[in-house]
């Protein structure tokens, strides 16, 4: 490939991934074209985009985009960007499962807050951790438990009271009758 190409390219992938700060990198060798358009199908149509990259021209590109470190990921072999949707935790999940299902399929890493995870077991502990909403939602049931305990205790409260009031004056109706 000639100099002007690859300048090319490299700025292409710059454009394609601008914006992106959280990916996983995975290898799809060995991955037959029908299976390989059926994954990247259903990754669409979860808002997640797959790309093959030429590994030098991407490392080039993540220096471009300031991403330290995330050029570490893309040493040899053949590489393939997965990103997109909510963030990598998402990304993880799904090419974690398709790594299940297609046992060709290398988990070679991914790039999440400017920290690398390297190799299977790092996209794996990646696609374990909940997602951003997942973890507002924690967030959100965390602030409201000791309120509504609070509630619950204050109405506890004044519900016994109210039933022994009740009592009392079911029990002087009795007599004066």
């Amino acid at each position: 490939m000639s100099y002007f190409v690859k300048g090319l390219v490299q700025s292409e992938y710059a454009k394609k991934f601008e914006g992106m700060t959280e990916f996983v990198v995975i290898s799809t060798m060995g991955v037959s074209g029908v299976n390989n358009n059926v994954m990247r199908g259903e990754l669409k149509q979860k808002g997640l985009r797959a790309v093959v990259v030429r590994n030098n021209l991407m490392r080039r590109a993540l220096q471009e985009m300031e991403l330290k470190g995330a050029d570490d990921l893309f040493d040899s072999g053949q590489c393939t960007v997965v990103f997109g949707g909510e963030g990598a935790g998402i990304a993880a999940k799904e090419v974690v499962a398709w790594a299940k299902k297609l046992k060709t399929i290398e988990l070679k890493g991914g790039y999440i807050d400017g920290t690398v995870v390297k190799g299977d077991a790092g996209v794996k502990t990646l696609a374990t951790m909940p997602t951003r909403a997942e973890l507002q939602g924690q967030i959100v049931q965390i602030a409201l438990t000791p309120g509504s305990k609070v509630a619950g205790a204050i109405l506890g409260a004044g519900g016994a009271i109210a039933g022994c009031i009740k009592s009392v004056i079911e029990k002087r109706e009795k007599e004066a009758a």
